[in-house]
C-alpha cells in the first residue's frame, strides 16, 4: 500500500521526477527549462510527494504587470501546475495552490494570474476568469505597395534591446502587460515564442520600427504580438496577409488588444473581421481588492501577450 502524500516546497533531488511530471503535462514546450531559469525555483515551486515521488506541482513567480491607473503592481504568476493522472482528484492541486497563494501574499504579491484551459481546477482556490477580445477573419486581399523606405525581414531575438524599446512605447500604458526585463529578453521571450513561430521586423530606411511575431500551420495564420505605429503594423500586416495568400491560408487569427493603432491597420491583415474571446486567463485578489483587478482585466486595451505566459 502506497504511503499517504506529503506536501512541501521542492529540493534539488525532486529534479528528475519533477522533469517527468511536466514533461508529462506540457508537451511541445520544455517549460523545466524556463523554470531553471528562476533563481529562487525551488522555494516558489510546491510538490505532493508519494514515495519519494514529485505527483503533483506548482510554481510561482513574482511578475511586474501594469494594472489599471497606471501603477505597476507585483503579481504571482502560476505556472507549472500538473499532476499524474493516477493521482488526479485526490485535492492535491488545491493543497499546493493554497500554499503557493500564501507564499505569494507574504512576498508582497498584490493578486495571483494564471492562464488554463482547465478552470474548473482553480475556482475552489478563489481564481475567476476574465475575457480578453481578438479578431479573426481571412487574409486581407493585396494592399497598396509599402511606402518607400519600409521593409520587412526576418528578425533575431538576438536583436532583443531594439524589440524592447519597441515593445516597451507600444506597451506603456497598456493594462494586464507585462514590464519585461533583460531576464525576459533573453530566456522567457525565446522560448514562448520559439518555432515554429516565426518574429518579422518592419524597417524604415534601416531602423528597426515595429515587429510581430506569427505562426502558421495547414489553412491558418495566427499572429501573436506586435509592436510599433501605424504604419509600421500595416506594412508588418500587409506582409503577413501576403504570405498567407500564397500559403493558401483560409483564416487568420489575430489575437491583438483592441487599441487604436491595431484597429487603423488591421483592414492591412484581414478582411471580414469577427469578434472572438480568449477566457483562459484567471485572476485572485491576495493583497489587492476584487475590483483592482476587475479594473485592469476590463480597461480598454487590456492585453496579456503569450511571450509572457508562466
Amino acid at each position: 500500500m502506497s504511503a499517504a502524500a506529503g506536501y512541501r516546497t521542492a529540493g534539488p533531488d525532486d529534479l528528475p521526477s519533477l522533469r517527468a511530471l511536466w514533461a508529462g503535462a506540457f508537451a511541445g514546450t520544455d517549460v523545466t527549462a524556463l523554470w531553471a531559469t528562476d533563481p529562487g525555483r525551488f522555494g516558489r515551486t510546491f510538490v505532493a510527494v508519494r514515495d519519494e515521488r514529485v505527483v503533483a506541482a506548482v510554481h510561482y513567480l513574482p511578475r511586474r504587470i501594469r494594472a489599471a491607473e497606471g501603477a505597476v503592481d507585483l503579481v504571482g504568476g502560476v505556472a507549472n501546475v500538473a499532476t499524474h493522472p493516477p493521482e488526479r482528484g485526490r485535492g492535491h492541486a488545491r493543497r499546493l495552490l493554497d500554499r503557493a497563494v500564501t507564499a505569494m501574499t507574504a512576498d508582497g504579491c498584490a493578486w495571483a494570474l494564471l492562464f488554463t484551459g482547465t478552470p474548473a481546477v482553480y475556482r475552489s482556490s478563489g481564481f475567476r476568469t476574465f475575457r480578453l477580445g481578438y479578431t479573426s477573419g481571412r487574409p486581407a486581399p493585396p494592399s497598396v505597395a509599402a511606402p518607400q523606405g519600409w521593409t520587412v525581414r526576418p528578425g533575431s531575438w538576438a536583436d532583443w534591446p531594439a524589440l524592447a524599446a519597441l515593445h516597451r512605447g507600444f506597451n506603456a500604458h497598456r493594462p494586464l502587460s507585462t514590464v519585461r526585463g533583460d531576464h525576459d529578453w533573453r530566456h522567457r521571450v525565446p522560448t514562448w515564442y520559439a518555432p515554429p513561430a516565426e518574429l518579422l521586423v518592419a524597417h524604415r530606411h534601416g531602423e528597426p520600427a515595429g515587429y510581430l511575431v506569427r505562426e502558421r500551420s495547414a489553412g491558418l495564420v495566427r499572429v501573436l504580438e506586435v509592436a510599433g505605429g501605424v504604419d509600421a503594423l500595416r506594412v508588418l500586416f500587409g506582409a503577413v496577409a501576403a504570405t498567407a495568400r500564397v500559403d493558401g491560408a483560409e483564416q487568420c487569427v489575430a489575437r491583438l488588444p483592441a487599441d487604436p493603432v491595431v484597429r487603423t491597420a488591421l483592414p492591412w491583415l484581414l478582411r471580414d473581421p469577427l469578434p472572438e474571446v480568449d477566457e483562459t486567463g484567471m485572476v485572485r485578489p491576495l493583497r489587492a481588492d476584487a475590483a483592482r483587478l476587475a479594473a485592469t482585466t476590463g480597461a480598454p486595451g487590456a492585453f496579456h501577450w503569450p511571450g509572457d505566459y508562466l
